[in-house]
Protein backbone atom coordinates (compact mmCIF):
# COMPACT_ATOMS: atom_id res chain seq x y z
CA UNK A 1 0.00 0.00 0.00
CA UNK A 2 1.20 3.52 -0.77
CA UNK A 3 0.85 6.46 1.63
CA UNK A 4 1.19 10.20 1.00
CA UNK A 5 2.90 11.51 4.15
CA UNK A 6 3.80 14.78 5.83
CA UNK A 7 4.94 15.94 9.28
CA UNK A 8 2.93 18.71 10.91
CA UNK A 9 1.95 20.47 14.10
CA UNK A 10 -1.77 20.46 14.91
CA UNK A 11 -3.50 23.68 15.88
CA UNK A 12 -5.31 23.97 19.20
CA UNK A 13 -9.07 23.76 18.62
CA UNK A 14 -9.75 27.32 19.83
CA UNK A 15 -7.18 28.80 17.45
CA UNK A 16 -8.43 26.68 14.53
CA UNK A 17 -11.96 27.95 15.24
CA UNK A 18 -10.67 31.53 15.38
CA UNK A 19 -9.10 31.05 11.93
CA UNK A 20 -12.23 29.57 10.38
CA UNK A 21 -14.03 32.68 11.62
CA UNK A 22 -11.88 34.70 9.20
CA UNK A 23 -12.97 32.65 6.20
CA UNK A 24 -15.14 35.01 4.20
CA UNK A 25 -15.06 37.65 1.52
CA UNK A 26 -12.82 35.84 -0.98
CA UNK A 27 -14.62 34.55 -4.09
CA UNK A 28 -13.32 31.25 -5.48
CA UNK A 29 -11.96 30.19 -2.07
CA UNK A 30 -12.26 26.52 -1.11
CA UNK A 31 -12.02 27.09 2.65
CA UNK A 32 -10.39 24.41 4.82
CA UNK A 33 -12.43 22.87 7.61
CA UNK A 34 -11.47 23.52 11.25
CA UNK A 35 -10.30 19.94 11.86
CA UNK A 36 -7.96 20.00 8.85
CA UNK A 37 -5.96 23.12 9.79
CA UNK A 38 -2.32 22.36 10.61
CA UNK A 39 1.21 23.72 10.29
CA UNK A 40 3.23 21.56 7.89
CA UNK A 41 6.83 20.91 8.90
CA UNK A 42 7.86 18.79 5.91
CA UNK A 43 6.03 17.13 3.02
CA UNK A 44 7.48 13.69 2.24
CA UNK A 45 5.28 12.56 -0.63
CA UNK A 46 4.07 9.12 -1.57
CA UNK A 47 5.82 6.00 -0.28
CA UNK A 48 5.31 2.34 0.52
CA UNK A 49 4.86 0.80 3.95
CA UNK A 50 8.52 -0.13 4.39
CA UNK A 51 9.74 3.42 3.69
CA UNK A 52 6.99 4.78 5.94
CA UNK A 53 8.23 2.57 8.79
CA UNK A 54 11.81 3.76 8.23
CA UNK A 55 10.62 7.37 8.21
CA UNK A 56 8.65 6.81 11.42
CA UNK A 57 11.80 5.44 13.08
CA UNK A 58 13.89 8.45 11.96
CA UNK A 59 11.26 10.97 13.04
CA UNK A 60 11.03 9.33 16.46
CA UNK A 61 14.73 10.10 16.98
CA UNK A 62 14.23 13.88 16.62
CA UNK A 63 14.92 15.80 19.81
CA UNK A 64 13.56 19.31 20.25
CA UNK A 65 12.32 21.16 23.31
CA UNK A 66 8.69 22.35 23.31
CA UNK A 67 8.26 25.95 22.13
CA UNK A 68 5.60 28.62 21.79
CA UNK A 69 4.02 29.71 18.51
CA UNK A 70 1.55 32.32 17.35
CA UNK A 71 -0.23 33.00 14.08
CA UNK A 72 0.45 36.42 12.64
CA UNK A 73 -0.74 38.08 9.44
CA UNK A 74 -1.96 36.70 6.12
CA UNK A 75 -0.46 35.93 2.74
CA UNK A 76 -0.87 33.89 -0.41
CA UNK A 77 1.02 31.64 -2.79
CA UNK A 78 0.85 32.18 -6.52
CA UNK A 79 2.01 35.79 -7.07
CA UNK A 80 -0.22 37.10 -9.87
CA UNK A 81 -2.47 34.01 -10.04
CA UNK A 82 -3.18 33.19 -6.41
CA UNK A 83 -3.64 29.50 -5.66
CA UNK A 84 -3.63 29.39 -1.83
CA UNK A 85 -4.45 31.79 0.98
CA UNK A 86 -2.67 31.38 4.31
CA UNK A 87 -2.08 32.77 7.76
CA UNK A 88 1.56 33.20 8.76
CA UNK A 89 3.40 31.85 11.78
CA UNK A 90 5.87 33.81 13.86
CA UNK A 91 9.03 31.90 12.99
CA UNK A 92 10.38 30.63 16.30
CA UNK A 93 13.96 29.32 15.88
CA UNK A 94 12.89 25.91 17.26
CA UNK A 95 10.18 25.65 14.59
CA UNK A 96 12.77 26.13 11.86
CA UNK A 97 15.10 23.59 13.51
CA UNK A 98 12.26 21.06 13.80
CA UNK A 99 11.38 21.49 10.13
CA UNK A 100 15.04 20.97 9.14
CA UNK A 101 15.27 17.90 11.41
CA UNK A 102 12.26 16.37 9.61
CA UNK A 103 13.95 17.03 6.25
CA UNK A 104 17.17 15.39 7.45
CA UNK A 105 15.22 12.36 8.71
CA UNK A 106 13.69 11.96 5.25
CA UNK A 107 17.03 12.30 3.50
CA UNK A 108 18.60 9.67 5.79
CA UNK A 109 16.19 7.09 4.37
CA UNK A 110 16.80 8.25 0.81
CA UNK A 111 13.75 10.44 0.19
CA UNK A 112 14.18 13.35 -2.19
CA UNK A 113 12.75 16.44 -0.51
CA UNK A 114 11.90 19.49 -2.60
CA UNK A 115 14.32 22.32 -1.92
CA UNK A 116 12.20 25.34 -1.07
CA UNK A 117 12.44 28.11 1.43
CA UNK A 118 10.35 27.05 4.41
CA UNK A 119 7.50 29.51 4.93
CA UNK A 120 5.67 28.54 8.13
CA UNK A 121 1.94 28.95 7.48
CA UNK A 122 -1.52 27.50 7.93
CA UNK A 123 -3.41 27.13 4.64
CA UNK A 124 -6.88 28.65 4.99
CA UNK A 125 -8.11 28.09 1.43
CA UNK A 126 -7.18 26.87 -2.00
CA UNK A 127 -8.17 29.41 -4.63
CA UNK A 128 -9.80 29.06 -8.02
CA UNK A 129 -9.95 32.11 -10.33
CA UNK A 130 -9.84 34.45 -7.35
CA UNK A 131 -9.17 38.09 -8.28
CA UNK A 132 -5.79 39.23 -6.97
CA UNK A 133 -7.39 42.41 -5.59
CA UNK A 134 -9.67 40.36 -3.32
CA UNK A 135 -6.67 38.38 -2.05
CA UNK A 136 -4.79 41.60 -1.31
CA UNK A 137 -7.87 42.99 0.47
CA UNK A 138 -8.02 39.88 2.69
CA UNK A 139 -4.31 40.22 3.45
CA UNK A 140 -4.68 43.91 4.38
CA UNK A 141 -7.73 43.17 6.54
CA UNK A 142 -5.80 40.52 8.53
CA UNK A 143 -2.30 42.01 8.42
CA UNK A 144 -2.35 42.78 12.14
CA UNK A 145 -4.04 39.51 13.16
CA UNK A 146 -2.24 37.71 15.97
CA UNK A 147 -3.47 34.60 17.72
CA UNK A 148 -2.76 33.80 21.34
CA UNK A 149 0.47 31.87 21.84
CA UNK A 150 0.25 28.12 22.06
CA UNK A 151 2.78 25.51 23.10
CA UNK A 152 4.03 23.05 20.49
CA UNK A 153 4.81 19.98 22.58
CA UNK A 154 4.46 17.28 19.91
CA UNK A 155 4.31 16.80 16.18
CA UNK A 156 2.63 14.17 14.03
CA UNK A 157 3.15 12.11 10.92
CA UNK A 158 -0.02 12.43 8.84
CA UNK A 159 -1.24 10.57 5.78
CA UNK A 160 -3.42 12.37 3.28
CA UNK A 161 -5.84 11.33 0.58
CA UNK A 162 -8.54 12.97 -1.45
CA UNK A 163 -11.83 12.24 0.27
CA UNK A 164 -15.40 13.13 -0.46
CA UNK A 165 -16.85 16.48 0.51
CA UNK A 166 -16.85 16.89 4.27
CA UNK A 167 -14.36 14.05 4.88
CA UNK A 168 -11.17 14.88 6.76
CA UNK A 169 -8.46 14.04 4.22
CA UNK A 170 -5.80 13.60 6.94
CA UNK A 171 -5.15 10.76 9.34
CA UNK A 172 -2.59 10.69 12.17
CA UNK A 173 -0.14 7.84 11.58
CA UNK A 174 2.29 8.56 14.45
CA UNK A 175 2.84 11.03 17.30
CA UNK A 176 6.23 12.39 18.44
CA UNK A 177 6.38 14.21 21.78
CA UNK A 178 8.89 17.06 22.03
CA UNK A 179 11.15 17.39 25.01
Amino acid sequence: MSLRLFAALPLPADIAEQLTGLQLGVPGADWRQTDTLHLTLCFFGEMGDESAEELDHELSRIRCKPFDLAIRGAGHFGREEPRALWMGIEAHPSLLLLSKACERAARRIGLKIEKRNYIPHVTLAYLNDTPLGRVHAFERQHALFRSPDWRADRFYLYSSWKGGRGDNPYRVEAEYPLG
